[in-house]
């Protein structure tokens, strides 16, 4: 390997394929690895990206994070279990990167970690808080009827109704992140359910 290469991708052990079907056992025992180590450190990166999500208003009369944080601190003081509160402190994360599609982008993050209803809940919480707001922007109110009748319709409306619609408020005393951070570690510690999860338990 050139120093400039080395340079770039640090003294760590590389497999030698150009092409993954040229690959070797040898090659993905190192990349294995490798995964392994940076799984460990997926908690840390996502509480980092719901960091940005501070100061962020977007005209809301608080900023993001502030509205996570109090959509998780209502969950919590309601009696919520950890899986609940980590996806109702999460549901936004994706506004950032997935400023079409945010429900999907957060619950593509927390999917292997939760249960199904957990993870519909947050796939679908848009169309549900809709409910509150898309007749003053031109759009349908009522876009969570399509989904009537399905077996968590109830769970993802009650979400919407007692914690995410009503976590706008300036005046509410919110928990901290750090807070919530051990909740998020313990939750993304292992995943329930992943193609991947082998990796990691190897």
């Amino acid at each position: 390997m050139n120093t400039m290469t080395e340079t770039l991708h640090g003294a760590h052990e590389h497999a030698k394929f150009r092409e993954m079907k040229e690959g070797t056992a040898e090659d993905w025992a190192i990349i294995g690895k490798e995964y392994r180590e940076f799984a460990k450190g997926l908690p840390d990166r996502v509480l980092d990206h719901l960091k940005l999500l501070k100061g962020d208003f977007g005209g809301f009369p608080v900023c993001r994070l502030e509205h996570s944080l109090q959509t998780a601190t209502r969950a919590h003081r309601d009696g919520r279990d950890e899986q609940y509160v980590v996806m109702a402190l999460l549901h936004d994360i994706g506004d950032t990167l997935g400023s079409y599609n945010h429900p999907e982008v957060a619950a593509s993050i927390i999917k292997p970690f939760v249960t199904d209803e957990i993870h519909w809940i947050c796939e679908n919480h848009g169309a549900f808080q809709g409910y509150y707001y898309f007749h003053f922007l031109g759009m349908d109110k009522d876009a969570r009827e399509k989904f009537r009748g399905h077996p968590h319709f109830e769970a993802c409306r009650e979400f919407c109704e007692k914690y995410d619609q009503a976590a706008f408020d300036p005046d509410y005393e919110s928990e901290s992140l750090e807070f919530f951070e051990p909740m998020v570690r313990r939750v993304m510690e292992r995943p329930l359910a992943s193609m991947y999860a082998k990796v990691v338990d190897d």
